[in-house]
């Protein structure tokens, strides 16, 4: 059972809903049905959360995909922080600005990173079961 990344989709999860939320309520005071309306602000949270939902499935996949081959949950669990904690950081930096940000370039840093990494164990791990068959 893939109990640390069932632990990590339940907070991304929560996030999902928590970056939704918000552009809902924002098309709702603005009468906007469908788009952003040429509203700046609401073209900004959309962004951020078409950002989250660009990255996320796939880095959740791969981690469940590692977990359930067998990798050391001390590495699923490194490998989820990351993509949680480089989210979190993408999500306050670009809520604030479209520009340049900490939050930005190091949430974007550290979701590719573990994107990566995951990738690059989850081809190691692959091969390796293959030539052990």
């Amino acid at each position: 059972m893939p109990v640390v990344t069932l632990l990590v989709a339940g907070v991304l999860g929560l996030m999902l809903i928590a970056l939704a939320w918000p552009i809902v309520m924002l098309r709702r005071g603005r009468k906007v049905g469908l788009g952003d309306g040429g509203d700046a602000l609401l073209q900004r949270r959309i962004r951020v959360h078409s950002n989250f939902v660009e990255y996320v499935p796939f880095a959740m996949l791969v981690l469940a995909l590692l977990e359930i081959s067998g990798l050391d949950r001390t590495w699923v669990a490194a490998l989820g922080g990351l993509l949680l904690i480089g989210r979190l950081l993408h999500v306050i930096g670009l809520s604030r600005s479209s520009g340049y940000s900490f939050g930005r370039f190091w949430g974007t840093f550290l979701t590719w990173s573990m994107i990566i990494a995951a990738s690059v164990l989850a081809i190691l791990r692959s091969v390796a079961m293959l030539t052990i068959h």
